[in-house]
Formats: C-alpha cells, structure tokens, sequence
C-alpha cells in the first residue's frame, strides 16, 4: 500500500535584477544576495492515506505542476519534505523523457526501467503494453511522427503496465480521444479497486467527481480548500466566474452540506421548491412522475435581461441535466428593482433512483461568465425512488418497447 505525505513544502527560485548579478553574488566577497526569491508555493501540507483518491484542481499558474514534480522528485524543494511509501508510477508532463528519433517500442523499454522494471519485465509485459496503447505498426516508427495523442498513449500504458501502489497522474490525459481517456478511467478505477493510491490532476469535474474521495485547491501557490469534491469543484467554478474571493460565500445547509454562492447578489433565488402533479411541495418523487420545479427569483436592482438556468447533479455532483431560459429562447429584458420573478419548469422525472441536488443560475446570457448575478450550489436536494417501475440501472428512465422476432 502507498502513502504519500507532504510537510510545509515550498519552493522558490532566484530571480536576479541583471544577468551579471548572478555571476557577481557568486565571485564577489562578501556573500551578498543579489537576488529575491520568487516563491511559486508555499507551506503546503497535507497526506494522501493509503488506497485513497485524491484530486488536485486550480488555474493555470497555480503551482500544480511544479507540486507534483516536488513529490515525484523531479524538482527540489527550497522548504520542507516528501515521503512516499512504495512502488510509484507518474504521467505528468506528455512523453516526458521520450526521445523523437528513437522508436515507440525502444522508448518504452527506457520509460520502464526509469520507473524501476528489469528489461526482461519490460520484454514480458510488452505485448500488454502494445495491446493497452493501440498504436499499431507505429509502435515501431520514431516518436518523432507520432501525435500528441499517440504519445499519450503509449507513455500511460507503461506507466501502468504494472499496477503501482501510487499512481500520480497529471493533465497529460485530456489530450487523449475520447475512447482513450474512458479505457485510461476505467484502468485507473480497476486499480483503485485494489488498493493503488492515487493523485490526480485535472479540470475535468466528472473526473474528480467520479474518481476521487477528496479534493484540493492551489490557488496562488498555497493550499486554500480542501473537502469533498463536490464541494471543492463547486468553489472552484465559483472562483473562475468571480475572478475574485469578494462575493463568493459558502453557506452550511441544513443538511450539513457546504454551499456555494456567488455572484453580484442583483438578482437572487428568493424561493424554490419541486411541486407534484397537484401542487405540492415534494422532497421525495417516483420515477416518471410529472413534477414542475418552481423559482421564484427577486431583483434588488434594475436587470437589463434575466437569464435563469438550473442543473441537476446527482449525488457526486456529476450534471444529468441542465438549461435555462436563453436556450429556450425565453429571457426577460428590463427587470425592474424589487420584482419578483416565478418560473415553472415542467417534466417527468425520469431519473433513476437516489438522490439528487439542484443547481441555480441567474445571469444574463447563456453562461455565468459574463453577467453573474447569482449562481447557487445545492439550492434544492430531493430523492427519487422507484415504486412502480420495473427494476433497471442506471441514472435515467429510458423504457424500451420492444420488438423480437423468430424465423
């Protein structure tokens, strides 16, 4: 089992005002500094426990590269320590360490032994390693006239082609095809499932979401969140739209689950409830049953045109479904202060069993990058249960008719 623990990391480098003051600090007497540092992070601490999934997020800029070089040992820390517990496998930066002019198959024979395999092990697994890349006869043409992907491709199929007990993987899998990146997930998930510990990367929400236990956010090279990643995913969107911490909040529900609101509080969700088939307010809907979702949004200042979205997620946070009233064509211009809005949203349930969270938007266009007036995580939580359908699996009603015929 592997382990990973990181105390009061830090890292910084010299920045010199001109190129000859680096040479005059090292010649000149006196031992003057003639640089400042240049901290990229600073007092990270935290542990991944072993068979744990951890998600690392933030924007570009926030250190998580050079984190993750810093734990690989790629990179020297200025401040602090690492220690890893057993066998490592890392994918960070694309083909790190491939040579263009030498071939696929000779590449990977040397990305096996920098991760510790014997060549007869490399030799051995070769026809696993093949098989997993997909690349065919390229396999044996120069790195040089492979693509992006190709690449992607053969460097996560040897860093795999054992299982590791710590698996760190960086952005190197969104260039991948779509195929490609469900068969890497799925690979990933398979050694979850015995015990691998892993850290990963990523802007995919449904990555983290699905893969991970728990998440982090770097921002501004410090650790500044960490939880569950629903929670960090939903901050960090948050974080994205407002460019700035000033008019993000977090809120605790009832519930004991950690919301997040943000925007410029112009327009707000003043109520909103799911209501049956006769007006009810409901927490709990059969699958398939009629139901409308009713918003009733409140403007404490002029809006020249009001978009409401929402987003239903389920209980990892992963969307089902979502739109908003500028898809549909109906936005509302010139929106006076103190009125109140009520929409209606009218649909059969047709969800699978378990539990669900809904998702509020009020902007002015089709996205909350431009005019975020509110954007509100977990605004409703409701359950959906099966009483009359028959059994199926899976996150959605899609009841088949169906046609057999015999000779």
């Amino acid at each position: 089992m592997g382990a990973i623990v990181v105390s009061n990391l830090g890292k910084a480098y010299r920045q010199y005002p001109t190129r000859w003051s680096r040479l005059a600090e090292w010649v000149l007497p006196g031992n003057r500094p003639r640089h400042k540092l240049k901290w990229v992070l600073r007092e990270i601490s935290f542990t991944v426990a072993p068979g744990e999934a951890v998600g690392l997020i933030g924007i570009n800029g926030a250190g998580k590269s050079t984190l993750l070089k810093l734990i690989t040992g790629t990179t020297q820390p200025t401040t602090g320590s690492v220690f890893m517990e057993g066998r490592v496998a890392a994918l960070l930066e694309l083909g790190m360490g491939f040579h263009p002019d030498f071939t696929g198959r000779q590449n990977a024979v040397m990305a096996g032994q920098l991760l510790g395999m014997t060549v007869e092990e490399i030799h051995a697994l070769m026809p696993d390693i093949e098989a997993f890349a997909e690349i065919g006869d390229y396999m044996d043409q120069p790195v040089r006239v492979y693509s992006s992907g190709m690449q992607m491709r053969v460097a996560f199929a040897v860093a795999t082609a054992r299982r590791p007990d710590i698996l760190i993987v960086d952005e190197a899998l969104s260039v991948g095809d779509a195929y490609f990146q469900h068969k890497s997930f799925e690979r990933i998930r398979a050694f979850r499932r015995q015990g691998t510990t892993l850290l990963l990367v990523s802007h995919d929400k449904q990555a983290i979401q699905s893969v991970c236990d728990r998440a982090m956010l770097l921002d501004g090279g410090r650790l500044a969140m960490e939880g569950p990643p629903e929670q960090i995913m939903d901050y960090y969107n948050a974080l994205i739209a407002e460019r700035e911490n000033a008019t993000v909040r977090l809120n605790t529900t009832g519930e004991g689950k950690v919301q997040t609101v943000s925007g410029t509080g112009e327009a707000t969700v003043a109520d909103i409830a799911l209501l049956d088939e006769h007006g009810e307010r409901v927490e709990v809907v059969d699958v398939g049953a009629p139901v409308t979702l009713r918003v009733t949004v409140r403007a404490s200042a002029p809006i020249p045109r009001m978009v409401l979205g929402y987003m239903i997620k389920n209980r990892l946070g992963q969307p089902m479904y979502g739109t908003n009233t500028h898809l549909k064509a109906l936005p509302l211009d010139d929106v006076a202060a103190g009125e109140e809005v009520v929409y209606r949203f009218a649909f059969p349930m047709n969800l699978g069993a378990g539990s669900y969270s809904v998702a509020t938007a009020i902007v002015s266009t089709d996205t909350h990058l431009v005019n975020n007036y509110e954007w509100r995580d977990l605004a409703l939580v409701f359950t959906v249960v099966n009483m009359r359908r028959p059994h199926f699996e899976g996150s959605a009603w899609l009841d088949p008719t169906v046609d057999i015929q015999r000779p």
